[in-house]
């Protein structure tokens, strides 16, 4: 299953008032698992950067200058997403402005259907407790420290660890899923197969004189012993 991790850095809050995609950064995941591929861009939003969105990110009106427009990069953009589905802390955000930019080319919005909300998945995982990146980070152990500033990359694969563990950690799979669906297809239900029992016993492996030992062991022991009462000796 593909799936892309990404996340986005703007110059506000809403794509109506005027506020700007300033940078992409997307992670290909695989069953879970990153690949290694990823996208990033950095936009020139063609708009002034106010200091409170610069204080944020860090991404000043020079730097952006020179860098490609939405529309210079949306081919890329959309192969590198292909039909994947989408997972994104917060994705109402994100999507707003994704969506308005592929508007703006004249390219049809990318419908909720192929979206995965991790902020919603960790609000019904940990009902009550913070649900920001960073918390995330925190709980599950993943190291943040590189993320002074946000970063839409940094974002993205900080976000791809914090999925794993949502999804069920890393011992959630280990590559048995195409067994496990197999015995769950077999049997008609979930499960693992029942232990099916021996024909015949295995022949002990103790020697007559460790059996005499351990009784011998076991008769020292008095009459209240517990391996008395394991073996129905105690009366």
């Amino acid at each position: 299953m593909r799936e892309i991790v990404f996340d986005t850095e703007t110059t506000g809050l809403d794509p109506r008032t005027g506020d700007r995609l300033v940078e992409i950064g997307g992670v290909e995941v695989i069953n879970r698992f990153p690949t290694g591929k990823i996208y990033h861009v950095y936009l020139n939003p063609d708009r002034p950067m106010p200091a409170e969105a610069f204080a944020v990110h860090g991404l000043s009106e020079a730097f952006l200058a020179d860098k490609p427009r939405f529309e210079d990069v949306v081919e890329d953009f959309l192969a590198f997403l292909g039909d994947a589905t989408l997972v994104i802390h917060n994705a109402q955000f994100d999507m707003g402005f994704i969506n308005f930019e592929l508007k703006r080319c004249g390219r049809p919005a990318i419908g909720n259907d192929r979206v995965i909300d991790t902020l919603m998945m960790a609000r019904r995982k940990h009902p009550g407790s913070p649900a920001s990146l960073d918390a995330l980070c925190s709980r599950y152990g993943i190291d943040s420290s590189k993320r002074v500033k946000h970063g839409a990359l940094l974002d993205a694969e900080l976000l791809a660890e914090v999925y794993l563990e949502l999804t069920g950690g890393r011992q959630a799979d280990l590559g048995l899923s195409a067994a496990s669906e197999k015995t769950t297809d077999a049997r008609g239900q979930s499960g693992r197969a029942p232990a099916r029992p021996r024909p015949t016993a295995l022949a002990s492996r103790l020697t007559e004189a460790e059996k005499a030992a351990h009784a011998s062991f076991i008769g020292a022991m008095g009459d209240k012993a517990l391996w008395k009462r394991y073996l129905g000796e105690d009366g």
